[in-house]
Parts: C-alpha cells; structure tokens; sequence
C-alpha cells in the first residue's frame, strides 16, 4: 500500500500572454505527491507495489484536479522526481503500468499516450512536466508543460509523483491544427 506523505494540489489560470487577452482562460490543474519509495537505498526485480501505487495515486486524485478545472479536461501529463536513494526505473514503475487507467475513468476517456517524464532529484527540484491532448497525440496546440516542484520533497527515500489535467491548449497558440479546446 502507499504511503502519502504530503499531497499538494495547484490550480492555475492563465487569461493573457505576451499582452494579448485570450478568448478563453486555460486552467491547468496539478497534484503532487510525496510517497515513501519502499525500495530506496537496495535493487530489486519485481517493482509492483509501485506499479499499484501508480494506480492507487491517479484513483485518489483524479476527481479532485477535475473540481479545479473551468472546463472538461483537454489535455493530461504524468511525471516523477525519484529522491536521490531511489533510481529512475522506480518513478517509472508508479508511472507507466497502471496509472493511465483511472485517471481515464476519471476525466471519461484518452485515447492518446499521457506524456511523460521522470528525473533524479533532490528537495525542491523542479519537473518540467509535459502536457498532451487526450485523444490525439499529434495536436500541436496543446504540446505544453508545467513546472512543478515542492519544497521538501522528494526526501531521499521518497518519489514526487506528478498528476496534471488541463481545460485548454497553449493560451495564445497559432502554430499547427489541432481538435477544437
């Protein structure tokens, strides 16, 4: 089972950019986690109990970045900073098996790949974490990313899991097609 440090949800609305008002506002939605990493400091093969955390984190947060969005989801992104006595492969493991799943359930639907991304870090890196549109990988107006951190985590036992969920693309974007916000 996981073990939650601390949760930290962050909502974000974006209404203007390089001096021009947008039509629409974006929310970007984020939760961050800080979990114990059962396997820190000692190699092991089997890596499952973090595979089912990922499932269990994206099950617990997903209703909850929903309220924090203006409009129906669009767009979603995973990531992992892995505390300095884990290695990368265990911020894989809560992110690539299973954690797509409820998420899915959770926003009704992506048919698209959930970017991603996973790094080595101490307390308060940051993670740039990579957003796409949900249902089709190839809509360059919603390329995006966010940058996250929380102050004290990861802990070097620990892995900060990223979950993030927007209403819109890139608030001015004027490059590619792509589905309608």
């Amino acid at each position: 089972m996981v073990q939650i440090r601390k949760l930290a949800l962050l909502s974000e609305q974006s209404f203007s950019e390089a001096g021009h008002r947008a039509e629409h506002p974006v929310t970007r939605a984020v939760a961050l986690i800080a979990i114990v990493n059962p396997f820190a400091r000692y190699f092991v093969r089997e890596l499952e109990d973090l595979v089912d955390a990922g499932a269990a984190l994206a099950e617990r947060v997903g209703p909850e970045l929903l309220k924090l969005l203006r409009g129906p989801p669009v767009a979603y992104g995973k990531g992992a900073i892995v505390g300095s006595a884990g290695e990368l492969e265990h911020g894989h493991a809560v992110l690539h098996p299973r954690l797509g799943k409820p998420l899915r359930a959770a926003i009704g639907g992506g048919a698209a790949l959930m970017p991603s991304a996973v790094k080595l870090g101490p307390p308060g890196a940051s993670l740039d974490l990579p957003l796409g549109h949900k249902d089709d990988a190839w809509s360059r107006p919603h390329f995006d990313t966010i940058t996250v951190s929380l102050g004290d985590a990861p802990r070097p036992d620990e892995i900060l899991v990223a979950i993030a969920l927007s209403d819109g693309g890139r608030l001015l974007q004027r490059i590619g097609e792509g589905p309608p916000r």
